[in-house]
């Protein structure tokens, strides 16, 4: 399985305290045992990391980076991606869709992946698949 994976999981996963910490850390694990492929932009590490060390501390920005960045594959965003996301952002005109969301949604779009490990409801209205019982099947 193909899955990308946004800030909301990776923060979900690492902090105790967050809402979604159980379920995030259950279908983290679905994900790791079924060696499931996982994706991310660069623009989701740089906003993961930045809410990590400023929320959690340095030692979350470090266990991301040391243990968690190792096992994905990384769209390392261009100009050209860069410039689409804010397009994207301008064109909806909502205040509450980030532009790393609209990267990633066409980063996926790019990778042709369907499925997204996160708690953020932009995936999908965009149309990818995000529920976490999913993680675990064979699918793409």
């Amino acid at each position: 399985m193909n899955v990308f994976v946004d800030t909301s999981a990776f923060y979900a996963v690492l902090d105790r305290d967050d809402l979604n910490h159980s379920a995030a850390r259950a279908a983290w694990a679905a994900l790791l045992r079924e060696k499931a492929t996982l994706f991310t932009t660069s623009y989701v590490l740089v906003e993961t990391m930045a809410l990590l060390q400023r929320r959690i501390g340095i030692a979350a920005m470090r266990a991301f980076y040391e243990d968690i960045l190792p096992l994905l594959q990384v769209d390392w965003i261009a100009e050209e991606g860069h410039r689409a996301g804010v397009e994207a952002v301008l064109a909806a005109g909502k205040k509450a869709l980030s532009m790393v969301d609209c990267v990633s949604f066409q980063a996926m779009r790019q990778m042709g992946l369907h499925h997204a490990f996160c708690f953020d409801k932009h995936f999908s209205e965009q149309g990818f698949a995000t529920k976490l019982s999913s993680f675990g099947s064979s699918a793409d």
